[in-house]
C-alpha cells in the first residue's frame, strides 16, 4: 500500500476520534507519514463530526477534497450520504446501518430520507455493516468505531495484526477485551 486517504464521518460522541487515532497508530507502524485531521461540527450536540487520515510515503496535508477519499467510514447512513462526493470513483463506504436522526428531524422540521442503506449499493462500493448490534453483542455499544475498523480492515485486505497492535497502543486497558471482540466480529461480518 503506498497511500490511503481516509474519511471517517460520524455524529458526535460516537468515537470518530479514537478511531483516527487507531487508524494513524496502525499507519505509522506500518511506517508511513500519516496526517490527521478533525473537523468538528455540532459534535456536542449530535451533530456531523468528519476526521481525515491520510497515510503515504509522505503526506503534504491532512484535508481531502472532493473526490480524494478512498475509503468512507460511516458510523451512521445519513453520514455516509452526506459524504458520498468526497469519494474516488473507485472508492469503498464501509458504513454503519445504524439510523440517528439529526436535530431538524427530532424537532419535526426535516424527515429522514428513507432507503440510505439500500440505495448507496447503487452509487458507489458501499458495505453495510450492523455495527451497534455487533457493538453491543461485544460488550458495549461504544464499541461501533471498532467494528467499523474491523470490517474496513478485512474489506481493504489490510494486515489484520497491525490494527490489533494499533488497538492495543491507543485503547485503555480495561477495554481491549471488548473492543478485541468488537474488532474481529466486524471483520468476520465482511464476506469479501
Amino acid at each position: 500500500m503506498n497511500s490511503l486517504n481516509i474519511m471517517i464521518v460520524g455524529v458526535g460522541g460516537q468515537g470518530t476520534l479514537l478511531a483516527s487515532r487507531i487508524l494513524g497508530a496502525a499507519f505509522l507502524a506500518e511506517g508511513m507519514d500519516v496526517k490527521v485531521s478533525e473537523v468538528h461540527g455540532m459534535s456536542q450536540r449530535g451533530g456531523s463530526v468528519v476526521t481525515y487520515v491520510r497515510a503515504a510515503d509522505k503526506v503534504a496535508s491532512p484535508i481531502l477534497d472532493k473526490g480524494d477519499a478512498d475509503v468512507i467510514l460511516a458510523f451512521e447512513q445519513l453520514e455516509a450520504a452526506r459524504w458520498l462526493p468526497y469519494l474516488k470513483p473507485d472508492g469503498k463506504i464501509i458504513f454503519s446501518d445504524q439510523r440517528l436522526d439529526p436535530m431538524p428531524v427530532l424537532t419535526g422540521a426535516a424527515k429522514y430520507p428513507e432507503g440510505i442503506a439500500e440505495k448507496l449499493p447503487a452509487l458507489a462500493d458501499a458495505t453495510a455493516v450492523p455495527a451497534l448490534g455487533l457493538a453491543e453483542q461485544a460488550g458495549s455499544s461504544k464499541a461501533v468505531n471498532v467494528v467499523l475498523i474491523g470490517a474496513m480492515v478485512k474489506r481493504l485486505g489490510l494486515d489484520k495484526a497491525i490494527f490489533i497492535k494499533a488497538l492495543e497502543q491507543t485503547v485503555p486497558t480495561r477495554f481491549l477485551e471488548m473492543n478485541y471482540k468488537a474488532f474481529e466480529l466486524g471483520y468476520e461480518t465482511i464476506d469479501n
